[in-house]
């Protein structure tokens, strides 16, 4: 959680860009999905440590109350949801830690009572990568649903298939498109680049499909 004096809030999947300058001036910039959209000054952010990073293992790590960088947003006006912009529902599909701005669109939507059906397609590892999973659970209700998919591990007594998501898996576990759903898609480039041509190919307009995709596969 960060403490950003003048702050204005941001709207649901927006980012920043986050600065690190280092004792000798080196500086390092990283972009990080924002998991908040209340107004204010404060921003919550969920920082998924890279072995080989420059920036994620400091925020993970070192990083400590009343210690200051750099913060520049919030940005980015394409990947957002606005509550009572559209009565149609919206589709969420999340891998690992892409789940951040999806997460902040529910919660969004659940401040705003908003009565449009949501619903999360979340695929991780294992139920320890599970990214704000109390939160998650505390939103369902009769318009938010969450799915999840363990690609590695499920827990214990789980009855779903474990393994990559998977064409089918989307078909039956998502929105049909009769339904004209919304689909916000994010996580990694190979993720986003499998998900989104299964959807055009289930039926969805490509127009309806809006992406975020990060580094790595």
């Amino acid at each position: 959680m960060l403490d950003v004096p003048g702050w204005p809030g941001s709207e649901a999947g927006s980012h920043l860009d986050l600065r690190l300058t280092a004792p000798d001036g080196y500086q390092a910039t990283r972009s990080y999905s924002i998991a908040s959209s209340e107004p204010g000054g404060t921003i919550v952010l969920a920082v998924d440590e890279l072995p080989d990073g420059e920036v994620s293992p400091f925020l993970v790590r070192e990083l400590r109350a009343g210690d200051q960088i750099e913060v520049h947003g919030p940005l980015g006006s394409f990947f957002l949801w606005r509550p009572g912009q559209s009565q149609r529902p919206v589709q969420l599909i999340a891998g690992g830690s892409g789940v951040v701005p999806l997460y902040a669109m529910a919660a969004s939507h659940a401040a705003a009572s908003d009565p449009v059906p949501f619903r999360l397609l979340y695929s991780v590892r294992t139920p320890e990568d599970i990214y704000f999973h109390h939160e998650l659970l505390e939103l369902s209700d009769g318009s938010f649903a969450m799915d999840l998919v363990y690609t590695r591990r499920a827990p214990a007594g789980w009855q779903e298939p474990v393994g990559r998501l998977t064409e089918s898996t989307v078909a039956a576990r998502t929105l049909p498109p009769e339904d004209r759903p919304r689909i916000f898609v994010c996580g990694s480039t190979g993720f986003v680049e499998a998900v989104a041509p299964w959807l055009v190919k289930l039926g969805h307009a490509p127009q309806d499909i809006l992406t975020e995709r990060f580094g790595g596969l």
